[in-house]
């Protein structure tokens, strides 16, 4: 039998890769990077490193670096809230997420964004937990009945009860770690057991250009001495707050991971760090960050190639569309996504799901990208010798009547071929009229209401409820808030 061979997109060129680390180690060493965080200021120091404290820069050399890369794990295995269903975040294993943090959901009925409340949370780690092409939940929107200071724990909570899938998640304060750490503590059983099997992900974005705030820096450190795997989201703007062309800002974008890589290994040596980032193609033209830019999805593409050369697990903002609706932009700039992170092999990808520039979640086009993701992963399987001889028997005696359809060949490997999208239209133009003439957001919109009334809530124990209760109501209280939410199923 032949080898299947995996296919894969690649932009660069191993020279070319080399140049543009080569770069970002002398930017590293000669001009250093901020640093607004004295403990971390202080391992710097204790490493030999050159630090001005009070312009709070750090001066990283490439030794310090390259023993950094050489403590950092290739891989990273993650676990479902149960602990025992396993994923490896590493190599070209590919996983979708539906992206953090967005600011207000998108109304099907309106076709307008509204602020998110507890409700909206709930129904979406519910439907995430029901669509199988996404591996990861994340804490993918801010509640708005909640204080702003605990929105990040907040939707921690919401997800770990509601979702059995492994979190990306992150906090918004440095305060926010350490119910968050606590929560997944109660969960997983013990502080040794989620370092064991960590539950979660934690992003971290430095300010472009080449600073750590003390915020990002804080979980950087945090994470590190818990064992939870942190998510460099490095998010340069091509022309705005990095070089204008792709390759000056992935010259960036390596030196703000490869620094924030080193602050975790200092916090602790082999801690998970995973190579990712949000960069955008800025558009002068209207002062946005289009993350459907054919060119922000080269960054992201070169930039996986680069933490691959460098032995690190990888992530990228993918797979998600600027449009304010689902239509066919949201639809292309999705599909495109999908399939070059998923060719380029990017290991943690987050966006399914998201509109308007990463700031919106649409529970419709959820459900629409979770099939594009599916096309996604049909096609890095490649195409297999499922026989051997490949076809020439089958036209053994063939005539004018000769119909593989009656073949046992065909019943024997159609589905394994080939693949069954639930609401992408198949149907020929009649049968769609006498369906009524249902667009696709509108044949989603069904499909999220029967997902979530034929799928009850992935629960966890009472006990543990109480435990998660228990300490979101302490950190909801210092924010002045007395009781939470009602949720409702």
């Amino acid at each position: 039998m032949i080898k299947t061979t995996r296919p894969k997109l690649e932009f660069l060129s191993k020279e070319f890769i080399q140049k543009i680390i080569e770069e970002a180690h002398e930017i590293l060493e000669k001009q250093g990077v901020f640093v607004e965080n004295e403990e971390a200021l202080k391992l710097f120091k204790e490493a030999g490193m050159r630090v001005d404290e009070q312009a709070q820069r750090v001066y990283i050399t490439q030794h310090l670096v390259e023993d950094c890369l050489s403590s950092s794990p290739p891989i990273i295995k993650l676990y479902d809230r149960t602990g025992e269903k396993e994923f490896i975040v590493g190599e070209d294993h590919v996983h979708f997420d539906p992206g953090s943090a967005a600011i207000t959901i998108l109304d099907h009925k309106t076709s307008e964004e509204r602020k998110a409340v507890s409700e909206d949370l709930v129904r979406f780690c519910r439907l995430t937990d029901c669509l199988k092409h996404f591996n990861f939940q994340s804490t993918g929107i801010i509640s708005s009945d909640v204080p702003d200071l605990i929105s990040d724990s907040y939707r921690l909570f919401i997800g770990l009860q509601f979702s059995a899938k492994p979190v990306v998640t992150g906090t918004f304060r440095v305060e926010g770690f350490k119910p968050m750490r606590d929560m997944l503590i109660a969960v997983r059983g013990g502080e040794k057991y989620l370092a064991e099997r960590p539950l979660a992900i934690f992003d971290a974005c430095p300010s472009p250009p080449l600073k750590w705030s003390n915020l990002t820096t804080q979980s950087l450190i945090d994470c590190a001495r818990a064992g939870i795997p942190s998510e460099l989201i490095s998010m340069g703007m091509t022309g705005a707050t990095s070089p204008v062309t792709v390759a000056g800002t992935l010259v960036q974008h390596v030196a703000e991971n490869l620094s924030g890589l080193v602050i975790t290994q200092l916090a602790k040596k082999g801690a998970p760090v995973i190579f990712g980032g949000s960069p955008s193609s800025f558009d002068m033209r209207k002062g946005t960050t289009p993350m459907g830019a054919i060119e922000t999805m080269m960054i992201d593409s070169a930039y996986t190639q680069i933490g691959k050369y460098l032995n690190l697990p990888t992530h990228a903002y993918m797979g998600l569309s600027d449009s304010k609706i689902n239509d066919a932009q949201a639809g292309f700039e999705t599909g495109i996504g999908a399939v070059m992170a998923a060719l380029s092999g990017v290991n943690v990808v987050s966006g399914p799901g998201m509109t308007n520039f990463e700031s919106c979640q649409s529970l419709e086009k959820m459900v629409v990208d979770n099939e594009i993701c599916g096309m996604a992963y049909r096609a890095i399987q490649g195409i297999s010798q499922r026989d051997e001889p490949l076809a020439k028997n089958l036209f053994e005696g063939f005539t004018q009547e000769t119909q593989f359809l009656s073949m046992s060949h065909t019943r024997k490997w159609y589905r394994k071929e080939h693949t069954f999208p639930g609401i992408i239209d198949r149907d020929t133009y009649d049968y769609w009229v006498s369906l009524g003439k249902k667009s696709i957001a509108d044949r989603a919109s069904e499909e999220v209401e029967r997902l979530l009334n034929e799928n009850p809530p992935s629960l966890l124990d009472e006990d543990i409820v109480q435990e998660l209760r228990k300490i979101m109501d302490s950190d909801a209280k210092i924010y002045g808030m007395t009781s939470l939410p009602e949720i409702k199923l």
